[in-house]
């Protein structure tokens, strides 16, 4: 049987793109939406019912997380990668990002909890299969910004940032499980909901910059998180892997 993704935040925009691609390289998936039903449920009407469900969880809410893993378990049978992409209430704006000094702790609290609250309660609910089978994937989406922050995305860069080290831990524990945990990090995508109302001027800066000179894809993104989560990736773990057309190199 093909492996089983659940991707969280997946009813457009990035989400959107990894899914197609899963399905298109023959993984079922998990179509995890919030708010977007509609959207959601024409994903799953283009890629067949026996292969993708639309299930309906914030994943902010551990208890919502809950029933979407087991709703998702019993739909498949089981889970074998859950990749952590949901996006909360962010937009890519350079024009009307606050300043530091006008931020308050509730800005950054809000991502903490889109990005480290959501998936911790994504991962330690899905765990549990992980370990009885031996074998997983967790795979999640961060940023190139922590390391080259074009535009002072405080709030967002700063949560992307602990999703590195959140990721590494579990990475190193559960490594004895047969567990892999990695992060892929996009630059600024052209384009998604998020970075519709990023300027011109800031694309055309980051793609002057790159050795490729082009602005990263959600299709890039997602072609990297289709690789993590195949048999191919199998020796890989711990892992920050920078999609950004070579903007920044470690």
């Amino acid at each position: 049987m093909s492996k089983v993704v659940l991707v969280t935040g997946s009813s457009q925009g990035l989400g959107a793109t990894i899914v197609r691609t899963l399905a298109n390289q023959g993984f079922r998936v998990v179509v995890n939406y919030n708010k977007s039903k509609e959207a959601a449920d024409k994903i799953v009407s283009e890629i067949g019912k026996e292969h993708a469900i639309a299930i309906q969880a914030d994943v902010t809410n551990r208890t919502e997380v809950d029933r979407m893993v087991e709703e998702a378990t019993d739909y498949f049978g089981q889970i074998d990668v859950v990749v952590n992409n949901a996006l909360i209430d962010f937009k890519f704006d350079p024009i009307k990002q606050k300043p530091f000094a006008e931020l308050s702790w509730d800005d950054y609290q809000r991502q903490l909890d889109g990005t480290l609250k959501a998936a911790f309660n994504v991962i330690q609910s899905v765990v549990p299969q992980f370990i009885e089978r031996q074998n997983g994937s967790i795979i999640s989406i961060g940023t190139n910004l922590f390391q080259n922050p074009v535009v002072p995305y405080h709030e967002y860069t700063t949560a992307k940032a602990g999703l590195i080290g959140f990721t590494r831990n579990i990475a190193a524990e559960l490594g004895a499980y047969g567990i892999k945990a990695n992060v892929v990090s996009g630059g600024l995508l052209k384009t998604t909901n998020a970075s519709a109302v990023t300027t011109p001027e800031v694309f055309d800066l980051i793609a002057n910059s790159t050795p490729l000179k082009k602005v990263t894809t959600p299709q890039d993104v997602a072609n990297m998180v289709a690789y993590l989560a195949s048999e191919h990736a199998s020796g890989i773990t711990g892992q920050n892997f920078t999609v950004d057309g070579g903007l920044t190199m470690n």
